[in-house]
């Protein structure tokens, strides 16, 4: 979506704040011992307070309202009976709709007791997402993005999920220009238009180079198998650089 009138970017901000909100919420409850569907449940009422309807569930007939990927899932992991474990790394994506606008975020939660190296993992997978918001602009080429996250995912040690990209968002859940690289990708030649909405969302992992089909229909698993992030804002190219719409309020 390219945004043209203030209807539409009120419209945007107002999805954009009800799923940071419900991110957040998320967050907050995320514990050992409840299970992806617990916390799915707290997300879904949440949506339906706020009236707003999931994205994956209303585009593609997804099984939960929100998608929650634990460890060796890197995303579009499907609400169920898996329990959340200490130590265990918890990706949130959560997309939806209201008044006929999507907007998308996503985050990964270390739970207690981890690691140093994946608290810095965590630190530095949100990091990598602002490298990236950083390059948007009106009239910016979309190949600063990946660039710019290549970058620092080389000089932190870092790979990068490279089959998993942004996409496109506003009238649909995935929508022109399409996928968006967080990777460098030296074939991509496309620019900017003011008030472009779309995501930024790069996985950043302590290995893996690409994600895999699981045992279901959706799940993608890290391949090589290695501790995964992903931190996702809705974004809006302006002359004046990123406007991040999907921040708690």
């Amino acid at each position: 979506m390219t945004i043209s009138n203030e209807d539409d970017l009120d419209k945007l901000k107002e999805i954009g704040r009800i799923v940071a909100n419900t991110l957040e919420a998320m967050a907050a409850a995320l514990e050992p011992g409840m299970t992806t569907a617990e916390l799915d449940m707290i997300g879904r009422k949440l949506l339906e307070q706020a009236g707003a309807r999931s994205g994956p569930e209303l585009v593609y007939d997804f099984p939960g309202a929100t998608c929650i990927s634990v460890n060796e899932q890197v995303a579009h992991g499907i609400p169920g009976p898996r329990r959340i474990e200490a130590g265990d790394l918890v990706n949130i994506d959560i997309s939806a709709e209201k008044n006929g606008i999507y907007a998308d975020t996503g985050a990964s939660f270390a739970v207690p007791p981890v690691t140093n190296a994946t608290k810095r993992l965590c630190r530095d997978g949100r990091r990598a997402m602002w490298v990236g918001l950083r390059q948007v602009g009106a009239d910016r080429p979309i190949a600063g993005i990946g660039q710019a996250i290549g970058q620092f995912a080389e000089k932190n040690g870092y790979t990068l999920v490279r089959n998993l990209a942004s996409h496109g968002i506003g009238h649909s859940l995935h929508e022109e220009p399409g996928e968006i690289p967080t990777w460098p990708d030296r074939s991509e030649r496309r620019i900017m238009n003011e008030g472009l909405v779309f995501t930024v969302e790069p996985f950043l992992s302590m290995g893996a180079n690409w994600a895999t089909d699981g045992d279901d229909d959706w799940t993608l698993l890290s391949d090589p198998r290695a501790p995964t992030v992903q931190y996702e804002h809705t974004v809006v190219a302006t002359r004046n650089g990123p406007l991040v719409v999907t921040l708690p309020g």
